[in-house]
C-alpha cells in the first residue's frame, strides 16, 4: 500500500512538535511505523529523521535556557496550558532524577519542552545532554514505530476509510485539537482564578520591613528554581511550596506572612497562601511580581548559598549582588 505521506512530512510533523506547537508527532509516528513494517516507507529514513528532528529541537531549547536561563521557563509557564504544572514537574524531576528524567520526558505531555532548555538552564554539560536526549529520543521514536507495527494491519486497514473521508476527517481532527485546546484554556482560566486573592506590593513590603514591622517573608522556589537565580531577599526563610503544609511549625500565627516566587502571576506563593488561609492562617500575602519585580525596584536582596548536591546537575554561577 502507498504511504498517505513521505519522509518529509514525517521529518517536519516531529520538528514542530519538539519546538512545542500543537501538531502531535506520535499519530504520525505509529503510522509511519506501520508503513515501514510493509516496506511503503524506508525503516531506516523513517528513524534517522525523526531523530534528528527530535534533537533539532532539543538541542534549540537547550541552547535557549543556557543563554536565557529562567526567563525561558517563565515565558514557557507563561504560554502554558497547565501553569500549575508546567515548569514544576520538570523542576521535581531534575531534583530526583538529574539527567536521567530527558530518558522519559517525551513520554510525559509538556514535560518534552521544558526538560531541555531546564536542562541548559542549570548548565547541565553539552555531552550529557546530547547523549541523554538521544537515548531518550531512541526510546519515544522507537516505541511509536514498533506500536505501528504492531498494528500495521488494522492500520492499513483505517488507512484508506481515512483517505476516502478526506476533508471531512481533518475537519472533525482539527475540532477535536480545538476542543482540547479551549478544555485546558478553561482549566487555566479555573486555576488562575482560583488564586485570585489580594497581593502586597514590593513598596509596600520595603515600607514594612523598613519601619520595623517586618513580616515573616517565605520562599517558595524550589531548589532548582533557586539555582536559576541565586538571590533572594535579605532574612527570607526557604521553604519550597511542597513542604509548606508539613512545615507549618516555622510559620507564626500571630504575624504577617509575605510569600514569593519566581513563577508567572505568583502561582506558587498563591498556592502557599491559599493554603495556609484554608488552615485558618489569615494574615497571608503573596508578593505580587515575586523576586523578580523586588529585583527591578532595586531594593536589597543577598545571595542564595544552594549546596551543589541539592541538585544533580550542574550549577550556575551566581549572579552578582547589588
Amino acid at each position: 500500500m502507498r504511504s498517505p505521506f513521505g519522509l518529509g512530512l514525517v521529518f517536519l510533523n516531529v520538528l514542530l512538535d519538539q519546538l512545542g506547537l500543537p501538531v502531535p508527532a506520535a499519530p504520525t509516528l505509529v503510522v509511519a511505523g506501520a508503513m515501514a513494517a510493509t516496506g511503503s516507507l524506508s525503516a531506516p529514513g523513517v528513524c534517522a529523521l525523526a531523530l534528528a528532528a527530535c534533537l533539532l529541537g532539543d538541542v534549540a531549547w537547550y541552547a535557549a535556557g543556557r543563554i536565557y536561563g529562567g526567563r525561558v521557563m517563565s515565558f514557557l509557564c507563561r504560554i502554558s496550558l497547565s501553569p500549575d504544572s508546567c515548569v514544576a514537574d520538570a523542576q521535581s524531576g531534575f531534583e530526583r532524577w538529574g539527567a536521567k528524567v530527558l530518558l522519559v520526558a517525551k513520554f510525559v505531555p509538556g514535560l518534552g519542552i521544558v526538560a531541555p532548555p531546564l536542562a541548559g538552564a542549570t548548565r547541565m554539560p553539552w555531552p550529557r545532554f546530547l547523549a541523554f536526549s538521544l537515548l531518550g529520543s531512541v526510546l519515544w521514536v522507537g516505541a511509536a514505530l514498533a506500536a505501528g507495527a504492531l498494528l500495521r494491519g488494522e492500520i492499513i486497514e483505517l488507512l484508506p476509510r481515512a483517505a476516502h473521508l478526506g476533508g471531512e476527517a481533518a475537519v472533525v481532527a482539527l475540532a477535536l485539537l480545538g476542543c482540547y485546546i479551549g478544555w485546558k484554556w478553561w482549566e487555566r482560566r479555573r486555576f488562575y482564578a482560583a488564586l485570585n486573592m489580594a497581593r502586597i506590593s514590593v513598596a509596600e513590603l520595603h515600607e514594612q520591613l523598613a519601619s520595623g514591622a517586618a513580616p515573616v517573608i517565605v520562599d517558595v522556589r524550589s531548589p532548582t528554581a533557586q539555582l536559576l537565580e541565586l538571590r533572594r531577599i535579605p532574612g527570607a526563610l526557604h521553604l519550597p511550596v511542597r513542604d509548606v503544609g508539613g512545615q507549618l511549625a516555622k510559620l507564626p500565627r500571630d504575624r504577617d506572612i509575605v510569600f514569593y516566587c519566581t513563577c508567572p502571576n505568583e502561582a506558587s506563593a498563591a498556592e502557599a497562601a491559599r493554603l495556609l488561609m484554608k488552615l485558618g492562617y489569615q494574615r497571608v500575602r503573596p508578593l505580587r511580581g515575586g523576586l523578580d519585580a523586588w529585583i527591578d525596584a532595586g531594593y536589597a536582596i543577598e545571595a542564595v548559598a544552594v549546596p551543589v548536591a541539592s541538585v544533580p546537575v550542574a550549577t550556575p554561577a551566581p549572579q552578582p549582588t547589588r
